[in-house]
């Protein structure tokens, strides 16, 4: 161990320290003693991985805000999955929307409501949903927006 002093001209040596004339002395101050804790082992951190980009026709993931284009279709009849329009249904592509899933739309900060994937069209393709209304009149005052669609993520049963 070194004692205070003789570390003080130690390091003013090696590092090219000099104090004003012959006849200072170096400063005197009481040792300091640094106290390290123990390295620790490296922990490698790894990111997830990474997802691949969004396509037109990627599938929707559960509580993912997808952007899409919205249009208002006004046709009678039944679905694709064989039942009666109504109000709350929507036609999506199923490759980006499940069928018999539910949706959540937005146009901004609008909330338009909680909709059913239940029908699908020839003209729908990717991130386009398409709302049913009662008359063709609504539907083309609705006209074509881009708003947010939410898959609802589903409940699990116990």
């Amino acid at each position: 161990m070194i004692a205070g002093g003789a570390l003080t001209l130690a390091l003013a040596a090696a590092t090219g320290m000099t104090w004003g004339s012959s006849q200072d002395h170096p400063p005197s101050h009481p040792p300091v003693i640094v106290f390290a804790e123990a390295m620790l082992e490296p922990v490698v951190v790894h990111t997830p991985p990474k997802r691949p980009p969004r396509t037109p026709f990627t599938r929707a993931r559960d509580g993912e805000a997808i952007p899409v284009e919205i249009t208002a279709y006004c046709l009678s009849g039944t679905t694709r999955r064989g039942r009666w329009v109504r109000p709350g249904i929507v036609a999506a592509d199923p490759r980006v929307f499940p069928l018999s899933r539910y949706i959540e739309l937005f146009v901004g900060d609008e909330y338009l409501g909680k909709y059913l994937v239940d029908d699908t069209g020839s003209l729908i393709k990717g991130q386009h949903i398409d709302l049913w209304v009662p008359t063709c009149g609504e539907a083309v005052r609705f006209g074509r927006v881009q708003g947010t669609a939410v898959l609802v993520p589903r409940k699990r049963k116990r």
